[in-house]
């Protein structure tokens, strides 16, 4: 054959171990990620708990980096403490070696009747077991290409240009360690690497020693990725974890370096064959590694805050918090990440509306200038939100993750429009009030902070909606848009009444008490547009028409759109 035609063929079958790699990765996310990331939510108690999960939750989602950014999420925003974040790291790494134990058995005869069995419920099933068919079909192309590999390497293991670059090679285990670690930080994924490690050994070609260093290299490379691609490098106890990580992993590898010579000839006689040596130095190094650290975490955690203390200067409450860009490999934890920062936006038209209430109450115009603060604040959180979620990988979504984007969508556009009518309109109304030297009748004035008071409880209503999707809730606040109305029909009904019997404070502020009646319904409508509405379509309950179809003679009311 070509050499040519032998490194495409190489190279088309690393591309297709990286591709079940993959594969297996993200119908594991896609079956059980939500429940996953409660379970190790649930588990960060303490250190031996958190890196019992660790080890489970990974050992399931087969990356250490989607465990991490789940853990770092939580540790980030003072969920859990940052000494059971480590250890559920540590336990992490341990989890990664479990399906690099299973690949190094000769189990390469399953591939095809996996292949065919993910084909068949990805063909004849919807749901999770769609999602979980990709798992048997990545798995099934893993072993595949591993196969594959073998046979296109075979003709290659005298070659005597190959033996002298890996022999140069076996004496610089530093510059492996480099190299290894460079790939496994371009294909996030250590398991990819070490796989691929294991079949150069199991056909003779790459020395053992050579190999551990390899492993070495790829153990510290996935530890870079989110030491780089975390979102919040402004906030240094975002930083922390994956700080924490890196050092853990480097001493490691620094300390296997310095043995491997010892490490060698055990590791040699203890397995079978070289690929089962490779995997088995892959596990030891981790749980080694687990068990220096762990009892060490309390004064090294303490080291890590010493180095990165929090922030005491304001920040920036425009700039997002919880946008990870790592975290769009995952999509269950970046819709959680876009889930919260959501919250803050209701947060700011919250803070908001405060200040719009006690500006209408005092005229103070310091306030009128801090609401219009916070509209500023929705917009840019409004515009990173959006960006977030429209670039996640669509063909990563499932049908829920697809729901979920538009329901966070349509909240956070809602509540932006909400702001947009306090800051152009009603802000607008109190400003000319207060320049003018009006004030509201009595009656006016009570008709209209009721209605702010009103608003301001469907705005808690709404912000706990969106969590948590109940449907009584729902019916709740859509049913407010009714009140509203009624409000503002009963509030205008008055007010033409003090204006028939000449009350000279009702005829100077006629117009703007009607727009302030007017704006208040209008932010109440997004309110209920944002968190009621996309909970009540999914369950059927919402119509384009405020007229069901009629039932023995009678027309029935239901929720409406308009």
């Amino acid at each position: 054959m070509s050499p040519y035609l032998a490194i495409l063929d190489l190279a088309g079958y690393v591309a297709l171990l990286l591709w079940g790699v993959h594969m297996v990765q993200t119908g594991i996310q896609r079956t059980f990620g939500p429940n996953l990331r409660t379970v190790l939510g649930v588990a960060l108690s303490n250190r031996l708990n958190a890196f019992l999960a660790g080890v489970g939750v990974t050992a399931i989602l087969q990356s250490s980096t989607a465990t991490g950014l789940i853990v770092a999420g939580f540790a980030a925003n003072g969920l859990v403490g940052l000494v059971p974040a480590l250890a559920a790291m540590l336990g992490a790494n341990v989890g990664t070696t479990l399906i690099v134990q299973v690949l190094s058995f000769d189990i390469a005869a399953l591939a095809p009747a996996l292949i065919l069995l993910g084909v068949v419920m990805f063909r004849r099933h919807a749901g999770r077991t769609r999602d979980l068919s990709r798992v048997f079909i990545g798995l099934g192309l893993l072993l595949l290409s591993l196969h594959q590999l073998l046979g296109v390497l075979e003709p290659y293991r005298e070659l005597p240009t190959l033996r002298i670059g890996l022999q140069a090679l076996s004496g610089q285990p530093a510059l492996a360690v480099l190299i290894a670690a460079i790939l496994a930080w371009a294909a996030h994924s250590s398991v990819a690497v070490v796989v691929l490690v294991m079949s150069f050994s199991a056909q003779g070609i790459l020395p053992l020693e050579t190999a551990f260093a390899l492993v070495l290299g790829a153990n510290l490379g996935t530890a870079i990725n989110p030491l780089m691609e975390g979102s919040a490098r402004s906030d240094p106890r975002a930083r922390r974890l994956p700080l924490g990580n890196f050092i853990n992993r480097a001493a490691g590898v620094l300390l296997a370096l310095a043995i491997l010579h010892l490490i060698h000839p055990w590791m040699n006689e203890l397995a079978q064959d070289n690929a089962r040596a490779v995997a088995n130095f892959h596990t030891l190094f981790n749980l080694v590694l687990a068990a220096a650290f762990l009892p060490l975490l309390g004064p090294y955690a303490a080291m890590l805050r010493r180095w990165l203390p929090a922030n005491v200067d304001q920040y920036d409450p425009g700039l997002p918090i919880y946008l990870d860009s790592a975290a769009r490999e995952v999509p269950v934890v970046a819709l959680g990440n876009a889930e919260r920062e959501a919250l803050r936006m209701a947060d700011a038209l919250q803070t908001m509306l405060t200040h719009t209430r006690a500006a209408f109450a005092t005229g103070d115009r310091k306030r009128i200038a801090e609401a219009r603060q916070e509209d500023n604040t929705l917009d840019r959180l409004n515009a990173a939100i959006k960006a977030y979620v429209a670039g996640l990988d669509q063909d990563e979504l499932t049908a829920d993750d697809r729901r979920r984007s538009t329901e966070i969508l349509t909240f956070i556009i809602n509540i932006e429009h909400a702001g947009d009518v306090i800051d152009q309109n009603l802000l607008g109304h109190i400003s000319k009030l207060s320049k003018r030297g009006l004030t509201f009748s009595p009656e006016g004035h009570l008709e209209l902070d009721g209605m702010f008071a009103r608003l301001d409880a469907n705005l808690r209503l709404a912000a706990s909606l969106f969590m948590t999707e109940d449907a009584r809730a729902a019916r709740l606040l859509a049913a407010e848009k009714d009140t509203l109305r009624k409000m503002e029909v009963d509030a205008t009904q008055a007010h033409f009444d003090r204006l028939r019997s000449g009350r000279i404070d009702t005829m100077e502020t006629s117009a703007l008490h009607l727009d302030m009646l007017r704006d208040l319904r209008r932010v109440n409508t997004h309110l209920v547009a944002a968190a009621a509405y996309p909970v009540l379509e999914s369950r059927g309950e919402l119509l384009a028409t405020r007229l069901g179809p009629k039932k023995s003679g009678r027309v029935t009311p239901l929720i409406s759109d308009d």
